[in-house]
């Protein structure tokens, strides 16, 4: 019986943020075909769905979108715990619309700002022409934006802390590393932070303690 309910509950919350999990289907059946190619094939495959410079000038549309449906490194089970503690409580909270408004935004200008960011390392002999081809792909630049807007989802002063140590989390690679992915990453929180037009009128922010009360009965 109590099988039951919790199978019930997972399912209630699945059915919750449908957008969240469709993706996830979609990153499971990409991630179970990476597992059946060759290693030559799959770098050749996945190079022509990525977003880096030499796709971009071609096919600009077309690998921002594939690229959002492949998972650099091939484990999923790591994204489903991700997927379910910021881009279902994002969805649940802004809706499917404005949730997928918060990872279009995060994805592409992220893509976009590091790869111009990139482009211009090559053209002043800062980074090798090859780098026109590099595998970029993934939906890390969606999920920094996603954890970043969820800032506005806590009640102030709660929300300062998690802002800081996002900020943290995503900048000391930025300055330790200094990759053109590090710099993505931390656009999209930038990004992300800036979509709080998009939190207006939705639920008040959580109190982390009223929500522990309420968790202890």
């Amino acid at each position: 019986m109590r099988i039951g309910r919790g199978l019930h509950r997972v399912w209630m919350y699945v059915r919750s943020a449908p957008g969240t999990y469709i993706w996830l289907a979609l990153l499971f059946g990409t991630t179970i075909a990476l597992h059946h190619m060759s290693p030559e094939f799959e770098e050749e495959f996945l190079r022509q769905r990525s977003t880096n410079i030499h796709e971009l000038s071609n096919n600009p549309v077309r690998v921002l979108i594939s690229s959002a449906m492949w998972i650099d490194g091939g484990y999923w089970l790591p994204y489903v715990v991700l997927y379910s503690l910021f881009h279902a409580q994002a969805e649940r909270w802004l809706g499917t619309v404005r949730w997928l408004a918060v990872c279009v935004a995060a994805h592409v200008l992220a893509t976009l700002i590091s790869e111009g960011a990139l482009l211009w390392g090559i053209r002043h002999g800062m980074a090798p022409e090859s780098a026109v081809n590099t595998l970029d792909i993934g939906v890390s630049y969606a999920l920094a934006g996603v954890v970043a807007v969820l800032t506005y989802r806590i009640r102030a002063p709660w929300r300062y802390p998690y802002g800081m140590v996002v900020l943290v989390v995503y900048g000391v690679p930025l300055v330790t590393g200094r990759t053109f992915t590090d710099l993505g990453h931390f656009t999209a929180v930038l990004i992300g932070l800036g979509c709080y037009p998009l939190v207006r009128g939705r639920p008040r922010p959580r109190n982390p303690k009223e929500t522990a009360a309420a968790l202890r009965g």
